[in-house]
């Protein structure tokens, strides 16, 4: 039988969703692989403990990887340049400093900087790219242009290097029914962001995993 190769979504601080999605619905196991898409942290009140919990999830033997969203960008950029850190704060940084019990970004613990600075942008596995937004499709190297692996998303690619490929992504929030419906139809860009943090919002307020051999859907 295959190994389990799962997707999750943007999780923005959504600590309780995370475990449980992890640990009661698709009750992973240490053979299975798990690719995290990015935006780990703002918005949601409990960045911290997401962060803990996947370093404490690696450390234990699990083939988890993380990849760069730009939320982790911004805050490494802020904390790199104080000019950007009142940008960061406005795209829901001042949550993430409350987690961390902390007043100004100097005061996170280094391992965390070290953390978010080893963020791989995509992943490359068998016809799937993993990536939290998109890809630069005029690029003669679309693996290059890390900004648009953070910000630009694509419904479709012409490229040489990804038209062959499946790329899912997360970065743009869409309703759970939109997901299932590009699963079903089996698009060759799948987004699997349904809002997680926006559980205020009519149709969002999920966190989404998909397990790729069987095409199979999680939500919590």
């Amino acid at each position: 039988m295959n190994k389990r190769l799962f997707a999750i979504g943007d999780i923005h601080g959504c600590f309780d969703a995370f475990r449980t999605l992890l640990e009661q619905i698709i009750q992973i196991k240490l053979a299975d692989k798990i690719i995290l898409l990015g935006d780990y942290i703002d918005r949601g009140i409990q960045s911290k403990e997401v962060i803990d919990y996947i370093i404490s999830l690696k450390a234990k033997g699990f083939d988890i990887v993380p990849l760069m969203g730009n939320h982790e960008s911004m805050l490494v950029d802020a904390y790199n340049d104080k000019e950007l850190i009142s940008k960061w704060i406005q795209n829901g940084g001042a949550e993430t400093l409350k987690s961390f019990n902390i007043n100004s970004l100097k005061d996170i613990e280094p391992k965390y900087i070290e953390f978010l600075k080893g963020l791989d942008y995509y992943i490359a596995l068998d016809e799937y790219l993993f990536v939290h937004a998109g890809f630069n499709d005029g690029h003669s190297n679309p693996f290059a242009d890390k900004y648009s692996m953070i910000w630009v998303c694509k419904k479709t690619y012409e490229n040489s290097s990804l038209i062959n490929k499946i790329v899912i992504h997360g970065h743009r929030p869409i309703p759970v029914d939109v997901c299932k419906e590009i699963v079903l139809t089996s698009k060759n860009v799948i987004n699997i962001d349904t809002g997680c943090v926006y559980s205020n919002t009519t149709g969002y307020g999920t966190l989404t995993a998909i397990e790729l051999n069987t095409r199979s859907l999680y939500f919590v």
